[in-house]
């Protein structure tokens, strides 16, 4: 099973995977849908991803998630007060994401907002269609 993490920005993400207890930067992804699709098709089933709480996690989520075993949201300010450090990288902020998702320290976001505006819009949906 392999670990990878993603330090989400506006318009990439870097990666590290940890992988049989080794540590690798693997670069940048553009975040352009055709590029995060190329990646994900490189992902085994076993993978497992996490990734901080953006505003554009859920529409990677929705990409990755086919192509993997698990994916963990984790909660961005919880992961900054466990993992504070002097130097910030995009690379290190990477390392050690995946590195607290592997020893199980990795805070996560819980899903019940997502669930919660799936509800609304699904109640939302049924009043607009009983309208017409």
């Amino acid at each position: 099973m392999r670990i990878i993490a993603l330090d989400v920005h506006r318009s990439f993400a870097q990666t590290a995977i940890l992988e049989n207890g080794k540590l690798r930067d693997a670069g940048k992804i553009d975040l352009e849908y055709s590029r995060l699709l190329r990646f994900a098709r490189k992902l085994k089933p076993d993978d497992e991803i996490v990734i901080e709480a953006t505003g554009n996690t859920s529409a990677i989520v929705r990409v990755l998630l086919p192509f993997v075993g698990r994916v963990v949201i984790a909660n961005p300010i919880l992961v900054r007060a466990i993992a504070w450090a002097k130097v910030k990288t995009d690379k290190i902020d990477a390392a050690v994401l995946a590195k607290l998702h592997a020893s199980g320290f990795c805070p996560k976001c819980g899903c019940r907002t997502k669930r919660l505006r799936r509800v609304v819009a699904s109640w939302l949906n049924e009043r607009s269609l009983s309208r017409r």
